[in-house]
């Protein structure tokens, strides 16, 4: 539509020169000259029409593709392992998917139209040139690839511009958010002045950056207006001295009449036209093709065993009808990428459905890392995760994920209500389950003193347990949730709120398989089974047995 637009000007420019050379021959030819007024009017509509639908389509066409890949980045960044050291920061990806993604619409949805126009129409007013004069046609022939050659030596360093100019602004975003979540400990460690001056520091590389961009900017602009100048100045000079029979060659045979003159003339901007268009968006395409590797590089295939959260497919048995999964762990061996020791070497592990087991240790055993390993949150080097039945791996993850529910430590509350932060924005948790979760965890009266009133990020306004309470009431309102993880759900609480957090975690994981990893000898005692990560491991049975028994007789 936008290139059926510009095509329109060269009928316009055909009504105006027809119509002056009639009322140059014959000056009282009104009804002619209204007619010719009238035609021009209606292509002008026309052209005004298409190019204005055309740039509307190209919007709606380039904000869905925009759409799609911020979709599908923020998809692999829900996918990807909270313990991936290569996850990218919250910072670094808040500016891609906000900012810099922004910077993709101008090239998304003015580029490709401009590309067409640069492609058809110079050869369209080609074509019509050259039957009125080949020495016109060979002058904007001559001077329009100059155009695209110095444009493409601009557009490459551009390019390189553009792409250091977004990571220089995702690296200050990141920055700048580790220090504001870090504020309280920068002013203990009295650091907040070198926190400044290394945040100005970043902020003046950035504005090198920015004017390093515009620089080059302005350059292509002036390349562009300087060789499309002459051009045009040339034909016109021709023109104008060929109709006054000072320079009679240039034509197939006859001279140039007023009205072919006229119409070379009009015609000869609009041969830049498309050029001038390409050169505004030039810009837009270096930045909007680092916006889009930017936005591939986050949509990257996430880290091994992490798949995106799955629902409960409609042939699973419902909660209420089946049994609570087994968990089978076979020789597995984990290492961290930065250590040779294994954390966890050749472990062999079997809970029964609906068992209620506790994993201790000292800090540093693995205990966490085994629980990571159960969710298919890191893979590990060797050995087997059976869940069900069903080993763990990139396929299955999903989906039994959608089994588990997880109890951390450090639940991570959203700015959000209360509510909210219980449904997780799960279509399968309505109203009624996000109140049902809140009385199971005793959030009630939090429900209701907080009612309206949005959450801190990160907790603010929560207490300790409060928020250990948060991740309890979120693993009920889970959805088809039968194996909970618990990662030190009692750790830092005072001895009555641990007491009753315990409670009400075995009184909601009834019905279902209960790993917990924990320190806490009472919440231990509390379960069917103690794992000892530290004992060896010919007498590890032993071991978890009598660990049993002395814990249930010490509560």
């Amino acid at each position: 539509m936008q290139l059926a637009g510009s095509l329109c000007w060269m009928v316009q420019a055909g009504i105006l020169a027809a119509a002056v050379q009639r009322m140059a021959a014959d000056p009282g030819e009104v009804a002619a000259g209204l007619l010719a007024a009238a035609g021009f009017l209606l292509a002008g509509a026309v052209r005004a029409a298409c190019d204005a639908w055309g740039t509307r389509l190209s919007f709606q066409v380039a904000r869905r593709r925009l759409s799609a890949l911020r979709a599908a980045s923020v998809a692999a960044l829900a996918g990807g392992s909270p313990l991936d050291k290569l996850r990218p920061a919250a910072g670094h990806a808040a500016s891609v998917l906000a900012e810099q993604a922004d910077a993709a619409l101008p090239y998304l949805a003015r580029y490709p139209a401009i590309q067409l126009k640069v492609l058809v129409v110079p050869a369209a007013i080609l074509a019509a040139v050259a039957p009125l004069s080949w020495i016109a046609a060979l002058v904007l022939l001559v001077s329009a690839p100059l155009i695209p050659i110095f444009m493409a030596l601009v557009g490459w360093r551009a390019q390189r511009a553009s792409e250091a100019h977004l990571a220089e602004m995702g690296t200050l975003n990141a920055f700048l958010l580790d220090r504001l979540r870090g504020l309280a400990t920068l002013r203990a460690l009295d650091a907040v002045d070198a926190t400044t001056e290394r945040l100005g520091s970043v902020a003046q590389t950035l504005r090198t950056r920015t004017m390093a961009v515009l620089r080059i900017a302005f350059l292509s602009s002036a390349v562009l207006e300087l060789f499309s100048s002459i051009g045009v100045a040339m034909v016109a000079v021709y023109v104008g001295f060929h109709l006054l029979g000072a320079v009679p060659f240039g034509t197939w045979g006859s001279p140039l009449t007023l009205g072919q003159g006229l119409f070379v003339l009009l015609l000869a901007p609009s041969f830049f036209e498309p050029l001038r268009e390409l050169s505004a968006a030039w810009h837009d395409r270096a930045a909007g093709r680092a916006a889009l590797e930017a936005l591939r590089a986050l949509s990257a295939a996430p880290s091994k065993l992490v798949g995106g959260a799955a629902a409960l497919p409609p042939s699973e048995p419902s909660p209420a009808h089946r049994a609570p999964p087994a968990v089978e762990l076979v020789q597995l061996r984990f290492t961290h990428a930065d250590s040779a020791l294994s954390i966890i070497d050749g472990l062999d592990l079997r809970v029964a459905p609906g068992e209620r087991v506790a994993i201790v240790g000292p800090s540093g055993a693995g205990k966490s890392t085994l629980l990571a390993l159960m969710a298919g949150l890191v893979p590990a080097q060797a050995g087997s995760v059976v869940i069900d039945g069903v080993a763990l791996d990139d396929r299955s993850a999903p989906r039994l994920r959608a089994r588990m529910a997880w109890i951390g430590q450090k639940p991570h509350v959203f700015a959000g209500t209360l509510a909210a932060n219980v449904a997780l924005g799960r279509p399968q948790v309505d109203a009624p389950a996000v109140g049902r979760a809140l009385r199971a965890a005793t959030l009630e009266q939090l429900a209701g003193r907080e009612a309206g009133r949005p959450l801190g990020e990160s907790g603010t306004g929560l207490s300790g347990g409060e928020c250990l309470r948060l991740a309890m009431a979120r693993a009920v309102a889970a959805p088809g949730s039968d194996l909970w993880l618990a990662d030190e759900p009692t750790a830092h609480l005072d001895a009555a709120t641990a007491r009753e957090l315990t409670r009400r975690l075995l009184a909601q994981s009834a019905g279902r398989t209960l790993i917990v990893a924990t320190h806490d000898p009472e919440l231990a005692s509390r379960m069917d089974r103690v794992i000892d990560l530290a004992a060896p491991r010919p007498a590890r049975a032993d071991a978890d047995r009598a660990m049993a028994g002395a814990l249930r007789a010490a509560s």
